[in-house]
């Protein structure tokens, strides 16, 4: 009776897939599983085929759409075929819609290997049904407040996961993530050695975290990209491995290529947090018997389809539009850093909002404190625009504590499309970075054609 309750729940699921291929494109990555799973809870647990030693989670606060887009990527290059929820629906629904598409009539799953990027709230529940062998932790940072509390909620959710007979990839330089290394015997480590854009921490506003291992304080001997580096246990022995298995080191970011793993790869991204997820999937890769050359041949291919950063034009400017993840600092440092890099004239938009998870909503921008505002002072950027109806002047409040002299800074303290193009226009300068949540911006991208006079192309 169950596996005839299994197969009808599939069809319908198929069937919905299909539907909302041809008339909802884009709810077709998580709504058929969804569905599948309000019918039968236990939904993903009927497919057979799987094979959970070739079975890989990736999760954590950061990194994990990137990181299961390269794993997949290799795979797939190497002549493997792959099943996976690269849209970045990381939650029960997208997992079944992912083996809903992957599977035949009768839920036998047709794929070789599994890799699924897993939101941190869910893993225990998808663990549960589909008990992976291969789990990878990218970090666990500040992040969602309002659903997570401080990262330690998903370190107790985690450790009810965690167990012998799993296969971790740890970030060697992320503490709490190099804590689940007691649950396992069977550990790789991943990380990045010190390179140009290495830096340490000074100033005011500066934090660090307790030891997961005995409360002390944590001590950061550099960092690499935010609370992520080399560390050691002010109180313990905790502390990042001297010689972890896959270090990306010799890092040449004019060239994009670094040794891991005993080879020199030459890679299409060479931001800092993309070296790291270049190490993980080296070392997951190679755990599954990819070879050097197969994972080299796929990095000269390998595109991140996250959609992270855009452009638009407007008029004779330019906006590079970098996408965030509010309430996350390290999302908002990486974006700030790669501002920082250029240091031609330009200006900088930025529109944090109020965080719209669920409701009551709230606009607390505690994260914009974590990260290095200071950095922008001397940077040639001519004009900064705050705007926001709801934290236009938090933002404004948090530039002038970094040191920015206020008469430099616009404030908007709306949403209007119309009033942030018109600020715009008051500026002789078309390099225009921006920085806002993804609603926003394609609002902005509708707008910057009508007001910028595209509208009928």
């Amino acid at each position: 009776m169950k596996k005839i309750k299994f197969i009808f729940t599939l069809w319908i699921g198929k069937l919905l897939m299909h539907f909302s291929n041809v008339f909802a494109k884009g709810r077709g990555t998580n709504m058929p599983g969804a569905k599948a799973n309000k019918l039968m809870p236990d939904f993903i647990g009927n497919f057979t085929g799987i094979d959970y030693s070739k079975v890989i989670f990736i999760t954590g606060t950061n990194g994990k759409s990137t990181a299961n887009n390269m794993v997949v990527h290799t795979l797939r290059s190497s002549g493997k075929k792959v099943c996976s929820n690269l849209e970045g629906a990381n939650m029960i629904g997208g997992i079944a819609t992912a083996l809903i598409r992957d599977s035949g009539i009768f839920g036998k799953v047709k794929c070789e290997y599994f890799s699924f990027e897993i939101d941190e709230r869910s893993l225990e529940r998808i663990y549960s049904f589909i008990p992976a062998k291969n789990v990878c932790v990218t970090n666990l940072q500040k992040d969602q407040v309002q659903r997570n509390g401080e990262p330690d909620y998903i370190v107790s959710k985690f450790r009810k996961v965690f167990n012998p007979d799993m296969k971790l990839f740890l970030n060697n330089g992320e503490p709490r993530a190099k804590s689940f290394e007691v649950f396992s015997e069977n550990v790789v480590y991943y990380g990045v050695g010190e390179n140009k854009y290495t830096f340490k921490k000074d100033k005011f506003y500066d934090v660090t975290m307790p030891c997961p291992k005995c409360n002390d304080k944590i001590v950061f001997d550099f960092y690499n990209v935010d609370n992520v580096g080399k560390f050691h246990c002010a109180g313990c022995d905790f502390k990042s491995e001297e010689n972890p298995g896959f270090y990306a080191e010799n890092v040449d970011f004019d060239e994009c290529s670094f040794d891991c793993g005993g080879s020199r790869y030459i890679v299409t991204n060479n931001e800092p947090f993309y070296i790291y997820n270049y190490a993980l999937c080296i070392a997951v890769c190679s755990s599954l018997g990819i070879t050097s050359d197969e994972m080299q041949s796929a990095f000269y291919t390998f595109k991140n389809i996250s959609g992270r950063m855009e452009t638009l034009s407007y008029k004779t400017k330019v906006l590079k539009y970098i996408r965030i993840k509010q309430e996350n600092p390290e999302t908002l440092q990486t974006a700030l850093d790669y501002i920082t890099k250029d240091k031609s004239p330009k200006i900088m938009l930025m529109g944090l909002e109020e965080l719209r998870d669920f409701h009551p909503y709230y606009t607390n921008t505690f994260y914009s404190f974590d990260v290095d505002f200071e950095s922008l002072r001397d940077n040639n950027i001519k004009r900064f625009i705050c705007f926001s109806e709801a934290v236009a002047y938090d933002t404004a409040n948090r530039m002038i504590y970094a040191g920015i002299d206020k008469d430099m800074i616009s404030i908007i303290p709306n949403d209007n499309d119309e009033d942030i193009l018109k600020e715009l226009d008051k500026y002789d300068v078309d390099n225009v970075y921006l920085i806002t949540w993804l609603k926003k911006f394609h609002e902005l991208e509708k707008s910057t054609k009508i007001y910028g006079g595209d509208e009928n192309e």
